[in-house]
Order: C-alpha cells, then structure tokens, then sequence
C-alpha cells in the first residue's frame, strides 16, 4: 500500500494556485536551452529520504518546476510531490515522516507548459505485485506511438508523462518483474535515465547510447545514483562509476546484480552536459566540467582570436570558459557582468517593455570594469539571438567601446529530441542566418562559434576510435543517433510531460 504525504498533514503549503517557476522556459527573460530533470536514488541507507533530499539540492539547476522523493522500507510507499523548488516543497517534519532505506528522488523542469503537479515525479503506481515507482530524466522519442497502441488495448492513462508509458508495459507483462522491464525497455527509443523502485528491489538503467548521464556512488553500505556526481559530494558519497548505455543494475536484499538489456549503441553523451547544463563540479566520463569548459575557452581563442582588454563571461556556466580564454591570449580576465541569483520567485506577469527592462534584474554589467574597454564577451551558446543581444546592449550602455562575442559551441541550428528544451528549427536563428547577420542581430562588433572539432578536442573524454568523440552533435550538425522520426507520432522536449 502507498500513501502520499500531503502537505496539509504537516505544514501550509508554501505555494497555492501561481507558484514559482510555473510553465516557464518558452517566455523567460533568457531564451536559454533548459535541462528538464536530475534524478537521485538511495539504496540501503537508514535515512535514504534526507539524503535524496541534499543530493535533489545539488541538482535542483537541472529542475525547477517541481521536486519529488518516494521512500519504502521493503512494505508500503511514503512519497510527496510538489510544485517549486526542492527548499519549498519540503521541510523537515515532511522530511522525518519519509521513512525508508530505499528512495528514488526527482526535479522537474517542464518544456511544454503542461506544469502540473500530476506530472511531478517520481510517478507511483499500483500494479498486480505491489507498488511501482519510476523518476526519469531524458525523453522518450517514440512515446505517443506506444501510447496510441496501448490506448488501442485498453490503457488508461493517468498522465501525460512519458515515464507513465513504461509503468504500463511493464505492468501489462506476464512475465517477472526484471524480465518485463528489460523487454519494455527495450522497446522505448530516446534518450533516458530511468531509476525504477518496488516493495523489494531497485533497478537503474541508461538508454542504448548513453545520451542522458547517470552515475553511481557509495556511502558506506549504501550505493547512490545520480544525474551528476556533484551530487555525491554534497552528501559525502564517494564516486564508483558512471553507468553504462544499456546498462540495467538491479538492487535487491541480495545486493546489487550488474545486467543489460540491450547491447551498446552509438555511445553519443549529450554534448550540452559538458557545453552548459551540469554544473561545473560534475565529473562526466572522467572529464571535470569547469576543466573541459576551460578547454574550450583556450580552443576558442586560438580559433578566434580578437585584441581587446578585457575578456568576461556570461554567468555561470560560460565563466570556466573565459578564463581559458584570458589564460591562453593573456587577456586579464575580469567579472564584468554579475547575476543576481535572487529574482525567481515572482508573482508578476509584466509588459514586454518591462520584460525588456527586467534583464537587468537577473544580470548587470559592471560600470568601472567594462567602460571605456574592448570586452571579449564569453557565452555557450545563441538560441533565438535575443538573449546575446540584451547582454551585448547591456556592456555597451555600460560604457564598452567594442564588444566580440566567442560561443563556446558551434552554431545550434537543430531541435532535440533527447529531453532538453529547444525551440523548433525556425525559432533557431543559427538555422536561418549566416554568422554575420547573427553578429548584426545581437548588435556585436564580431562574432565567432567554437569548431566542432575543437569542442570535440576541448571536451576529450573519450578515445578517438569513439564517433564524434562519443558525444551526441545532433543540435549541430543534424546527425541523430536514434531515428527520429515516427509517422508524425514523435515526441519532442521532456519525458516528463
């Protein structure tokens, strides 16, 4: 039997009707890409709840619609969902009635709007042997082809959540509860994490390609697993591995069975991890994020090199770039744009011109630092341009006489169909301009994008025999390591929604 913890059974809730972060993403001030979950699992430690909740903090970057942990003890399920982040969704009596040494945790970001607290994960079900559990992060691309032939045989669905389709094969199985989720996993096409939990065990698996990152760690007895090691440190777990694609791990009373479900494919890590999404004290393959980012600071400049005297980044995922950059031109390195942290949570809805206005709530640039200088401007990428303009009209009205903008990725010219959130192809600006109209239309003085040779080279996580380094390129040079596309039924975004 399960039971969700409802918030009205401890404290008020903290956010009722509009809560923080709803539905954004499509209309942020920032038009930047958007990572949609993390997941964290706990498998043999007394206070798995509390763990997941500190290692959920450490992911909440790649989330921040909703947040979710559901706990057993080898009986029933304790879960709680909720809309906002992981600080506001729950507190310490919430936390202490999650009872458990088993526990799979969950943070959301939604890329369609559909912000609704019956998407929030992880999704629990009751099925014939007991309780079922499943957090996901990626996204499945054949999802609404297997739930229009589940529908066809009499599936009822309660969600509009990818992750509800493999509830429903597994369920639908005769066969044993490991053999039904192997065969059901088998049949999903995408790119995924999944961490699945039952009254009794615990299974872990990666999608055939390896494109959305899971990584596995200990604490004494226990084993965690995460979307990104920084994850561990914060909970003091030390890292063992990352998993591999089609990897399936099975956790039970018995310890922990290594398997697969199927045979690696492409091995084709998201590119993105390493450009922008995880943060810069997550380890991917052996290759620490702020090194790698560094990297292709020093790649860009000596692709692109342009005199100026100053060289600043865009925070904070494009800082580890600019001062490889400063390090390998001898350009002093200087924080001339400073974000502030504290503008997410707002109730209000403003005008265009406000919205235009409000970029400087969410970014300043500094006077004294830029005025009067060149400025090399170091971001990750350009999406629709509008982002890169604000920021670039934002030094020059601080005073910078010229302003050189240098991508740390090549052009994004195409959509994702592997769980991050991107615009369709007309909204990609690198889609439909040349460089040089890209430079007019962010108002830069020059403009240059990384190579995707030096990126692969910058990031070097993997050997040369691997294709395009072993990374997915897909936003940059239209090459999917799945296939895509499914008579129309394909699934963009999140697996989430």
């Amino acid at each position: 039997m399960s039971h969700e913890i409802n918030a009205s059974e401890t404290t008020p809730k903290l956010w009722v009707g509009e809560y923080y972060n709803e539905g954004m993403g499509r209309d942020d001030i920032f038009d930047k890409l958007k990572e949609e979950c993390g997941v964290f699992g706990v498998f043999g430690h007394p206070d798995a709840a509390s763990l997941s909740y500190y290692g959920l903090h450490a992911l909440q970057h790649r989330g921040e619609e909703s947040a979710g942990i559901c706990v057993t003890d080898g009986g029933d399920f304790n879960y709680h969902r909720g809309m906002g982040l992981v600080k506001e969704v729950f507190d310490k009596d919430l936390l202490a009635s999650l009872i458990g040494s088993r526990s799979i945790g969950h943070v959301r970001y939604s890329t369609s709007g559909e912000s609704k607290l019956a998407n929030a994960q992880p999704l629990v079900f009751k099925y014939r042997d007991g309780d079922l559990a499943i957090a996901t992060n990626g996204n499945i691309v054949n999802a609404n082809q297997i739930r229009r032939e589940l529908e066809s045989s009499g599936s009822i669905f309660q969600t509009s959540s990818d992750t509800e389709v493999l509830a429903h094969l597994i369920a639908r199985s005769s066969k044993d509860f490991v053999t039904a989720t192997k065969e059901a996993l088998q049949k999903l096409v995408g790119g995924f994490a999944f961490l699945i939990m039952t009254n009794d065990k615990l299974i872990v698996a990666s999608d055939p390609n390896g494109l959305r990152p899971v990584t596995m760690g200990r604490l004494g007895d226990a084993y965690l697993f995460a979307s990104e090691t920084c994850a561990f440190e914060v909970v003091g777990a030390e890292l063992v591995r990352d998993i591999q694609p089609g990897e399936m791990l099975i956790l039970d009373s018995t310890g922990m069975k290594e398997d697969r479900y199927t045979e690696t494919q492409r091995r084709s890590l998201c590119a993105m991890e390493y450009i922008y999404f995880s943060r810069p004290d997550t380890d991917l393959n052996g290759s620490n994020l702020h090194a790698a980012r560094k990297r292709m600071g020093k790649k860009m400049a000596q692709e692109s090199f342009v005199d100026a005297d100053i060289v600043t980044g865009v925070p904070d995922s494009s800082i580890s770039a600019a001062i490889g950059y400063a390090e390998e031109t001898g350009i002093p390195y200087e924080l001339g744009l400073i974000k502030n942290k504290y503008t997410g949570r707002t109730f209000i809805q403003p005008s265009q011109e406000l919205r235009e206005q409000g970029v400087k709530m969410k970014l300043s640039a500094v006077r004294k630092v830029v005025e009067g200088k060149r400025v090399v401007m170091i971001d990750d990428s350009i999406v629709r341009g509008t982002t890169s303009r604000r920021i670039v009209n934002l030094l020059r009205e601080a005073g910078a006489t010229e302003v050189h903008v240098r991508i740390t990725s090549p052009p994004f010219k195409n959509p994702c169909f592997y769980g991050i959130d991107t615009p369709s192809r007309k909204e990609l600006i690198a889609s439909y301009q040349s460089i040089d109209e890209i430079r007019k239309e962010i108002n830069a003085d020059s403009l240059a994008f990384l190579s995707k040779d030096g990126l692969i080279e910058a990031i070097d996580s993997y050997s040369t025999n691997e294709m395009n380094g072993g990374l997915c390129l897909a936003c940059f040079d239209n090459d999917y390591p799945t296939e895509v596309q499914f008579h129309g039924t394909e699934k963009f975004g999140c697996g989430c929604d």
